[in-house]
């Protein structure tokens, strides 16, 4: 590993990234909504950014920009068949189904929960470690984002409520089943499951008298979709490459803010205490995440696996022929112990005897 580089970088950039395109498609599809049938748009959003990623994806061999990332294997598949499920079929109907069933006060404030499942699930199933500041940073931003959601009306957990927790269950697991993936190609994974989701999605609210909008408006959700659904989820998956579920999860929590600080925009609605505080809260708890530094001694197990790579500590495999600075080929790595800052991403996913940072 390089001596300059952050070993914030290019995780902590990438989930931030990716938090601000998902947080700006929500005023940005509320000025749809009113002209969309609701699960019509959700199709749409998906569809639209399998397209736009489809485009990408075969369009560069065209324009001559080599594509570095691994392909999906065949082992990759079940994962892939998961995430699809789980994130983009279970999650958008039970939310859908739930929001029918329940006030909006109550699925705003139950929609936080996606966040604090994927963390869970990251630390107890998965064993990534947790320190004390990173447990206060993760819970200073979802406190942040219920003060956002809070409208001042009465909380109450019904049926409607229920459907709404079993979707963050789903995209909580989506999140963390996504790691198995994050070696492989982002733009191939999310592409597929747009598609998929998509399909799905608009074949469901068609079969339920759903009529489809003008051509601009459907044009309109696409580019919503592919920015705010599929790049978004491309740098989600690459930031879950470098940090992990729980820290990327983490960082995508602050998607609510930015959608409301996008609101002041789109909408004429002022500054309220309410967003303010949500803004210390969430700044408190992006703070303490920026200043995390996990730093030990720890062992590498031998390993072979194929991604995208440069040569650094942990690639010093040689090469017949000359190689791109970033590529990606089956490749070993030998045993090793060193010591240096790092996160849970795909070479440092060992276990902790202790949950502390040194």
């Amino acid at each position: 590993m390089s001596k300059t580089k952050s070993h914030l970088w290019p995780g902590v950039p990438l989930a931030l990234g990716s938090a601000v395109l998902f947080g700006a498609s929500a005023p940005l599809s509320k000025l749809l909504i009113g002209s969309i049938d609701p699960w019509l748009l959700a199709g749409i959003l998906y569809l639209g950014a399998g397209a736009g990623l489809a485009v990408v994806h075969w369009g560069r061999p065209l324009i001559g920009l080599p594509t570095v990332e691994a392909r999906l294997r065949k082992s990759d598949l079940p994962w892939l068949a998961a995430v699809t499920v789980f994130g983009g079929m279970l999650g958008p109907l039970l939310l859908l189904f739930g929001l029918s069933h329940t006030s909006a006060a109550s699925g705003s404030l139950l929609l936080n929960l996606e966040g604090l499942a994927t963390m869970a699930i990251a630390w107890i199933v998965f064993h990534e470690n947790v320190d004390k500041r990173l447990m206060f940073g993760a819970m200073a931003i979802l406190a942040g984002a219920l003060v956002l959601s809070w409208d001042g009306q009465a909380f109450r957990l019904d049926y409607g409520g229920l459907l709404i927790v079993a979707a963050c269950l789903c995209w909580g697991i989506d999140n963390n089943l996504t790691r198995k993936l994050s070696s492989a190609d982002p733009v191939q994974i999310a592409m597929i499951k747009g598609v998929v989701a998509g399909c799905v999605n608009v074949a469901l609210a068609m079969s339920l008298g759903a009529s489809l909008p003008s051509f601009g408006l459907v044009g309109a959700g696409a580019i919503v979709g592919f920015l705010g659904v599929g790049v978004s989820l491309v740098m989600f998956m690459l930031g879950l490459r470098h940090l992990g579920a729980a820290r990327t999860g983490a960082y995508f929590s602050l998607a609510p803010f930015i959608g409301a600080v996008l609101a002041l925009v789109l909408f004429p609605e002022g500054v309220t205490f309410q967003l303010v505080l949500a803004g210390i809260l969430m700044g408190v708890g992006l703070w303490l995440h920026l200043a995390e530094r996990h730093d030990h001694e720890h062992f590498h197990e031998g390993v072979e696996h194929d991604h995208a790579h440069s040569h650094d500590a942990h690639h010093r495999h040689g090469h017949e022929n000359l190689t791109p600075q970033v590529h990606s080929h089956w490749h070993r790595h030998e045993p090793m112990r060193h010591k240096h800052p790092h996160y849970p991403d795909l070479h440092h996913r060992h276990a902790h005897k202790l949950s502390k940072s040194d």
